[in-house]
């Protein structure tokens, strides 16, 4: 399971002109089951992805594609982690046992 920080590095004025492509960049992931939860930061400095891949590196190459990174607007970081405990609603998403 990976956790995906994502840090916007040009004014929002950008960000805002390239938000319905990174929308359609989210929505094919979600239907391919890459992505599990996504949202914005508050404050709006950047976004969160709750995502699931085979590999960092197949995660890394796939962030690659979103319009947000290509077009140098925003840069973001992977966090790899084991889920080990979760609510009812979630647990569906555990690797393990605690």
């Amino acid at each position: 399971m990976y956790l995906v920080h994502m840090t916007y590095v040009k004014p929002l004025e950008v960000i805002d002109a390239l938000l319905p492509a990174h929308r359609k960049f989210l929505e094919a992931n979600y239907q391919a089951g890459l992505f599990l939860l996504s949202g914005p930061r508050e404050p709006r400095s950047g976004g969160v992805i709750l995502a699931q891949a085979g590999s960092r590196q197949e995660l890394a190459t796939l962030l690659e594609q979103d319009p947000f990174v290509a077009e140098g607007a925003a840069t973001y970081e992977i966090i790899e982690f084991k889920a080990t405990r979760a609510g009812k609603a979630l647990s569906f998403l555990l690797d393990g046992e605690c």
